[in-house]
């Protein structure tokens, strides 16, 4: 652990593997419990609650195994939980005494609302329950926090009245939950405030105040915050903010909101940031908890940017858009997603990384091929302009140009296709075909308006990318049927793989026109090119 000043610290208690893990659907075995805790260990967090002994000998076992293997003098903090329970407390002081510096959190309900309809007790008796297993606890433990579960729809004096019996018993941690996510950041801020200000022996420099909210309201990590603002030190987190129904404070974002704010908050932790995007992705990989590409920090696109004038300005200078380093949390670049917003600056940058230079025009070209084809595809992937470069780049002149085509095809009725081209002479060709499928339809109405004689010796289809809005590629290979059978080949790429199967042949079929002379339309009569039958 860094040396740091005890008054700007800020310890972080993680609690992924307890309350994260009580997330729907994101148990964990001991095993990988085990390589989280260890990873933890590597961030640097101060604490580690690496579960509730109490609630299964498996979790008896894992937290015992944590203490024991991560638990070293220079290591973090091991915590288990237990409820106010004389056996709850024995068992988690069972699982953590193997730690170096182990730690036993225990809890009780200080709102009307949980004493009345879940533990059936008085004010009175709520508060001798605490002194009394608080109490117990320390004789066990030297080190021991406690909650006042639901605080934050508590009576703020009744709250102040348990943490001063619980300081009396030997707590030097003292954690207000805002357990159901009901506060607001001004009202929590208030809250620590009030607590310090009113509770006996709350300024003790020992004594450590804790933030513990949940994100029912969307306002777990902005509580905090206000929390750790108002004096508290130290943040009750979890990796991507799991935890139960709406999920706990994320670690990432109180960590980096810190260090992005130094300025104002005046206040740091020990955690290496760049390992929180490794961290984020093994709990989510664990856990089966896909994070959200919009969330902050480690979500997907967290420095991506799509819209033209972003990408204008992180080319310009990066802190134009981004307020933090991507590498800062592990993240090797800002990416430059291209989408239906992008701009021709970030365009031309990103084709230049590629190892394209292309002229002014060659430029305008592409762009215009680009937003034709980023309008039917939400993202275009570098292999995605590799191919739309390569139909622009490697086709010859065109002789005839595609203006339209409609394709029919199903189980009923004929595959039919009709192709609209724009020839030499500027005029505009439309014929109609039928086909064993649609390319083959596409390519007899194409040998309808052009009279070349050849022969289709090869046709390939392969989707560039992944997903059903994948790019297809095609390319196909003619040879000539004048005498000198020369090979011609076509390349066509298109969201719409029988569009990009009829660029491809056109493109070998132009190719063919500019090597022989041969650009001339015939319409009437029996087209003299010979293909294979089917698709």
């Amino acid at each position: 652990m860094s040396a740091v000043s005890v008054s700007t610290h800020v310890r972080i208690f993680d609690t992924t593997l307890r309350d994260g893990e009580q997330s729907p659907g994101a148990s964990l075995n001991s095993a990988e419990k085990m390589e989280i805790a260890v990873a933890l260990a590597a961030l640097g967090v101060d604490v580690i609650e690496a579960g509730f002994p109490a609630a299964s000998p498996d979790d008896l076992a894992a937290v015992k195994r944590i203490a024991q293997e991560v638990g070293k003098p220079d290591g973090p903090i091991i915590c288990g939980l237990a409820r106010c329970v004389r056996g709850d407390i024995e068992k988690a002081w069972e699982a953590v005494q193997y730690a170096a510096k182990p730690r036993i959190h225990t809890f009780l309900s200080s709102s009307d609302i949980h004493l009345k309809y879940q533990m059936n007790m008085t004010r009175e008796e709520a508060l001798e329950r605490a002194r009394e297993m608080v109490r117990f606890a320390r004789s066990l433990c030297p080190d021991i926090e406690f909650s006042p579960m639901d605080a934050g729809r508590s009576d703020w004096a009744y709250v102040s009245q348990m943490c001063a019996i619980a300081i009396e018993e030997g707590a030097t941690t003292l954690n207000i939950p805002d357990t159901v996510g009901y506060m607001t950041p001004d009202e929590y801020g208030k809250l620590i405030a009030y607590l310090i200000e009113n509770t006996p022996g709350g300024k003790d420099p020992a004594i450590f105040w804790s933030c513990h909210c949940h994100d029912d309201l969307g306002m777990a990590t902005a509580n905090t915050l206000a929390g750790l603002h108002a004096g508290a030190r130290q943040a009750e987190v979890t990796i991507n903010g799991i935890g139960e129904r709406a999920g706990n404070t994320s670690l990432e974002e109180v960590v980096m909101a810190l260090n992005t704010r130094s300025g104002f908050y005046g206040l740091e932790t020990a955690i290496d940031t760049k390992q929180l995007t490794r961290i984020s992705r093994m709990v989510a990989n664990y856990t089966g908890m896909v994070v959200q590409p919009n969330k902050a920090i480690v979500g997907a696109n967290a420095f991506s940017h799509e819209a033209g004038i972003h990408q204008d300005g992180q080319l310009k200078h990066q802190s134009t858009y981004e307020i933090m380093r991507p590498e800062s949390v592990g993240v090797s670049e800002s990416r430059l997603v291209l989408g239906k917003h992008s701009g021709r600056h970030a365009f031309k940058v990103r084709l230049r990384d590629l190892g394209f230079e292309l002229s002014e025009d060659e430029l305008r070209r592409a762009f215009e091929r680009f937003k034709e084809v980023a309008d039917k595809k939400k993202h275009i992937t570098d292999a995605d302009l590799q191919a739309i470069l390569s139909d622009q780049l490697q086709g010859p002149v065109e002789v005839f140009k595609l203006r339209g085509m409609q394709v029919t095809c199903g189980q009923i009725g004929m595959p039919t296709a009709t192709i609209k081209l724009e020839g030499p002479d500027g005029k505009e060709y439309i014929e109609a075909a039928i086909g064993t499928g649609p390319v083959d339809a596409c390519y007899s109405a194409i040998d309808k308006i052009i009279k070349a004689p050849s022969r289709l010796l090869e046709f390939s289809v392969r989707a560039i990318t992944e997903g059903i809005d994948a790019l297809g590629e095609v390319t196909v290979r003619i040879c000539s049927l004048d005498g000198e059978y020369q090979t011609y080949g076509g390349h066509g790429a298109d969201p719409d793989i029988v569009v990009a199967s009829a660029k491809a042949y056109l493109s070998a079929l132009n190719r063919l026109l500019v090597a022989t002379g041969g650009a001339g339309v015939t319409p009437e009569g029996e087209s003299a090119t010979i293909r294979m039958t089917g698709d």
